[in-house]
Parts: C-alpha cells; sequence; structure tokens
C-alpha cells in the first residue's frame, strides 16, 4: 500500500467538506415545515438524496452506550457507567444497576476488529439484568502516542490475565464469568490457560466463545481463505500505514479502519446497497420508524477504528494463516500455551448457521482442544438461521441464545 495512502483518506475526505455542508442544508431545507415544497414529492426526493450524501460521505466518531435504564424483577433500575480500569489500548466499563442481592459479574471482551466496543451495545444490554457487566474498551491506535509502545497478541493476553486479576480481587464472593465475541476467542482461552496453568485462583468461573476463529482450518470462509492465499507479508505490504498529522498516534504503523471497513462493505455489497436505498424509499414515504432503524444500524456499522500493525500482523500469522492454536503450537512471549490445562472453567460455545465470518465448526473446535473439562461443565449450541452479527446481537440472540448463556453460567457455579 502507498506509504501516503492514509493522507490522501484524509484530504479526500476534507475536499468533500463543502458538499457535505451544502447537502446538509438541502435537507435542512426541504423538510423545513416553512418551505412549501417540503410535502411534495420533488422535496422529500431532494431531502433524503441530501441526507444520504451526507451520510454515506460523513466520518462517523466513537459512539457511546448511553444505557439508562434495566429491569430487574419487574422494577426499573437506573444503570451506572464507570471506567474502573485502564491501561493505554484498553479501558475496563462496568455496568452496574441497584440490585437487593449479589449478582455475579460477566466479563464481555470485545471484538478488536475494526469496530468500536459498542457494537456490542445489543450484547451488554441483554444481560444487565442479570449480572454486573464489565466490557473491554479497546482503544483507537490512531489516538495512542508512540510513547505507549506497541500492541500485539501477546500485550492481549496479558491485559486479559490482569482484567481477570483485577476482578477477582480478595474478598470477591460473586462469580467471574467470561464471554469472548468473534476474534477474542483466541487471546480469551489462551489467558486462561495460562492461569490455570499456573494455579492462579483468579482465574474465571467460566467462558462463552462466540463465532470465534478458535481452528479456521474447519469449514473456512472467503476471510479465512483470503488470509491463507495471500500470507502475512502481503498483509503486511499491502494493508499497512502510518497515522498522519493531526492523530496524537503520529509516525504508528495501523491497520486503518478504513480499510477494514471497505473490506466488510465489499463482502456484501449488494445488501448495504439495497439497505440504503430502502432508507432512501422510507424517507421519501414518511417512514420515521424504519429510517431511524437504519440511521442507528449505520451509526454504529460505520464508525471505525485503526488497531495496532503489531496486533494485526501477529493475528493474521498465528490464528489464520499457520493455526498456532489448533495445532498445539501458538505460545504467549516464548510459552506454549497448553488449552489441555483448562479444568476448572466451564466452556461453552456459540455458532451462527449462516455465519460468512466464522464458519460452523471453528469455535466448537475448542471442546476437543480442552480434553480436561468435564462433559457436563461443556456446551455448545448452533443458532439456526443466522449470521455473524445475529450471533451476539438482534432478537433472535435477546430470545434464544442469552437465554441459554445465562443458563449455562447458572449451571457452571452449581457444578464447580
Amino acid at each position: 500500500m502507498n506509504r501516503f495512502s492514509y493522507q490522501i483518506y484524509e484530504m479526500a475526505h476534507l475536499a468533500l467538506t463543502p458538499a457535505r455542508a451544502m447537502s446538509d442544508a438541502t435537507r435542512l431545507m426541504f423538510k423545513s415545515p416553512l418551505n412549501p415544497w417540503t410535502h411534495t414529492h420533488v422535496g422529500k426526493n431532494l431531502a433524503a438524496s441530501a441526507e444520504l450524501f451526507e451520510r454515506v460521505t460523513r466520518r462517523y466518531g466513537k459512539p457511546v452506550f448511553d444505557y439508562e435504564y434495566t429491569t430487574i424483577n419487574g422494577k426499573s433500575c437506573a444503570i451506572d457507567e464507570n471506567v474502573v480500569w485502564e491501561k493505554p489500548f484498553c479501558r475496563l466499563i462496568r455496568f452496574t444497576a441497584e440490585s437487593s442481592h449479589t449478582r455475579s459479574r460477566l466479563l464481555i471482551v470485545a471484538p478488536m476488529s475494526g469496530h468500536y466496543a459498542t457494537l456490542l451495545r445489543g450484547t451488554v444490554e441483554a444481560f444487565l439484568p442479570n449480572y454486573d457487566v464489565y466490557i473491554t474498551d479497546w482503544s483507537d491506535a490512531r489516538m495512542v502516542p508512540l510513547s505507549a509502545g506497541k500492541f500485539d497478541l501477546d500485550d492481549y493476553v496479558d491485559y486479559l490475565v490482569q482484567i481477570c486479576e483485577f476482578l477477582n480481587t480478595p474478598g470477591q464472593s460473586a462469580p467471574l464469568h467470561t464471554l469472548g465475541v468473534c476474534q477474542p476467542s483466541v487471546p480469551l482461552i489462551s489467558a486462561i490457560a495460562l492461569m490455570e496453568a499456573d494455579g492462579n485462583a483468579k482465574a474465571p468461573n467460566s467462558m462463552v466463545l462466540m463465532g470465534g476463529p478458535i481452528d479456521t482450518r474447519k469449514n473456512p470462509t472467503a476471510v479465512n481463505l483470503l488470509a491463507q492465499e495471500r500470507g502475512t507479508n502481503w498483509f503486511r505490504r499491502n494493508c499497512i500505514v502510518s497515522v498522519p498529522v493531526p492523530y496524537l498516534g503520529v509516525g504508528r504503523e495501523v491497520y486503518p479502519g478504513f480499510l477494514q471497513l471497505s473490506g466488510f462493505m465489499a463482502m456484501n455489497l449488494d445488501r448495504h446497497m439495497t439497505a440504503h436505498l430502502d432508507m432512501f424509499n422510507h424517507l421519501i414515504e414518511g417512514d420515521g420508524d424504519s429510517a431511524e432503524k437504519h440511521r442507528d444500524f449505520y451509526d454504529e456499522y460505520l464508525a471505525v477504528m485503526d488497531l495496532d500493525a503489531a496486533y494485526y500482523l501477529q493475528t493474521i500469522e498465528e490464528v489464520f494463516v499457520r493455526h498456532s492454536l489448533p495445532k498445539g503450537e501458538f505460545r504467549h512471549r516464548g510459552r506454549l500455551v497448553d488449552l489441555r490445562a483448562i479444568r476448572g472453567a466451564a466452556l461453552m460455545t456459540v455458532e451462527g448457521e449462516k455465519d460468512d465470518i466464522s464458519g460452523v465448526g471453528q469455535t466448537a473446535a475448542a471442546h476437543a482442544l480442552c480434553p480436561n473439562i468435564p462433559e457436563n461443565r461443556k456446551e455448545h449450541y448452533l443458532q439456526a438461521g443466522v449470521g455473524h452479527y445475529g450471533v451476539f446481537n438482534g432478537s433472535r440472540f435477546k430470545r434464544e441464545i442469552a437465554p441459554r448463556i445465562c443458563a449455562f453460567f447458572d449451571s457452571s457455579e452449581q457444578g464447580r
């Protein structure tokens, strides 16, 4: 990749600023109730076109969780959000609700794959009535100064070990459960294996791995095949750029979020084009609810962050090219990670029937790699009719997947 591609991207964004301003002004003019053209077919078309142009060319900032209330035992309870642990590349956010009893704790490990942790807003929301929920809020690498050092897959595992140790401090009576969504499945299961191998009493009670690339040799998807065919050096040459001025991380080598997003969009281009056309029609027809659902989804989906190049390339090499973990060859800072060391933590895997990112069987492979976990503390669930996103979000997740995970956590507490 041209080493100036990030600068070219920034220049292109700035060049469109006047057009976006004019488009926004047009939208406001043809939305005004004082404008006689507002309720005409021409006016509605112009307003819809202007909004669509502005949204397609906009840069989306980091979203917020913004929870206010949840329901516990039929009672509406306010949600408190606090940062309880922080390092240069991650903040640990805690969500708590008033409750009359001690609640188990759930650590949700969000993926570091280009989107912010708020992509799991629905995941967190589903568990708030039952648990004190913590989530890893990974930093945008372009905003981390070079003085903070690099961040790679070894650091990722270290962070998870440190977070588990932080949460399982002396005096904590409530069990700690963990849930890794997609990419974190590999570092999460590795961190737990290292903790149990060391006899670390602060290891979590259970782990749920959802749509994760434990063994990408099984039922490989287009994403897996691309990594296998191109190899790590291709990604190093074509996907790594330096952060430009004026970002805090100027000079840091990253895999840019805009490149990751373009890959996601290209995989399902027809679906995204149809969705935007549907939004255009909803705006013309005055269907505000449907248009708002579209806005909410794409405000989240189009907000992306940069990944440190060291982490990205090490993940490509170890997970997608060498398949180190399922081969029993994965090392953390030179030390072999042996999943057979896991005996205490219960294991549940969740997959989606139509997942085009992590194929069916890739996450379930964890069960064979952890032979010393008792069978009564293992569970696998395949959700029919959902793709990758549906594994951790949406109506089927809330209705069918989340209750099964809660039941699994309950049984793991009783069976330990």
